[in-house]
């Protein structure tokens, strides 16, 4: 009995620890019909009713490199939310960009918005998530697929973060896409919220939108971040005209009030920035993401001013 316990306790000495919180790919979560591959990362411990997040790679990303490069991982620990990685393949798209400008992915209930929909519904049934706390962000056609998932799916989100982006319903090819990037398109404001409007069959709240633009982005013309102020003020019904300005680290904010002062609407201009995610590395409050390409250290963390937006903590 004695060398029984003695090789017990070696054994329970030598086995390995559980598992600690990774991003994990996750399969079955539906039909899928846009062909994405679903990554997750979940905070060990982490306790029901807690908010899930949605973050959406760039072109020529990936979902990991993403999550932990914005900063995303780390904020999911910190604050004790569900990370929602998607993650895009050459076999849709050659430069792995999501097909923001394709009808075939861009329609409710299509292609790879409706992909990213399915990842969020199996999100919430697997961590017992806040359905009323689901928010979905993204970095260039990321960003452009963000603005698809809240103009197609609003009842499902509570907020959208576009970084570097475009509005929805601004290209419906590849070829068009070029010109939605830069220079732009210009439209009414009516001509934008009619197109968000037709999306779906929403009458309900809007989701509330960020969005992050550097003013030397060549790639996505800054001219696209007032193109959708245009759009998401009109969609909420309120003046297109700030509310109110300031500056956070030293950037033009501007923020888009409703009668009751609720902000539905604001941006960041990222002075001299070009054409990636705003962060700032360190562990202090406020700080997250790591430098590389496209995703810029420029003292200010996009992740950071979103999860606080948000209260994710």
């Amino acid at each position: 009995m004695r060398v029984f316990s003695l090789v017990a306790a070696v054994l329970l000495a030598v086995a390995p620890a559980a598992s600690a919180a990774e991003i994990r790919e996750v399969t079955g979560f539906g039909a899928n019909p846009g062909a994405l591959r679903m990554f997750e990362y979940v905070p060990d411990g982490l306790p029901a009713g807690r908010p899930v997040v949605v973050a959406m790679h760039g072109c020529t990303q990936d979902a990991a490199g993403y999550g932990n490069g914005a900063g995303w991982v780390e904020l999911a620990e910190r604050s004790g939310f569900t990370l929602v990685l998607p993650q895009q393949e050459a076999a849709n798209n050659s430069s792995r960009c999501f097909n923001w400008f394709q009808p075939g992915d861009t329609t409710r209930g299509q292609g790879e918005a409706e992909s990213v929909a399915q990842m969020v519904r199996r999100a919430i049934d697997d961590t017992g998530a806040d359905p009323a706390r689901v928010y979905v962000t993204g970095l260039s056609a990321g960003g452009g697929m963000t603005s698809v998932l809240l103009a197609t799916y609003p009842e499902m989100f509570a907020g959208g973060g576009v970084v570097a982006g475009l509005p929805f319903g601004c290209a419906t090819s590849a070829v068009d896409a070029f010109t939605c990037m830069n220079p732009g398109r210009d439209l009414t404001a009516a001509q934008w919220g009619d197109k968000v409007r037709a999306a779906s069959p929403h009458q309900g709240p809007r989701p509330t939108l960020s969005i992050w633009h550097g003013t030397a982005d060549y790639t996505v013309a800054p001219a696209n971040q007032r193109e959708q102020v245009e759009q998401w003020t009109n969609v909420h019904g309120i003046p297109g005209t700030p509310s109110a300005t300031d500056t956070v680290a030293g950037y033009p904010h501007a923020v888009y009030n409703d009668a009751n002062g609720r902000t539905l609407v604001e941006t960041f201009e990222i002075t001299g920035m070009g054409h990636g995610q705003p962060i700032d590395p360190g562990t202090g409050a406020g700080q997250c993401g790591r430098a590389g390409a496209y995703l810029l250290d420029v003292n200010i963390c996009a992740a950071a001013h979103l999860s606080q937006a948000w209260a994710l903590g």
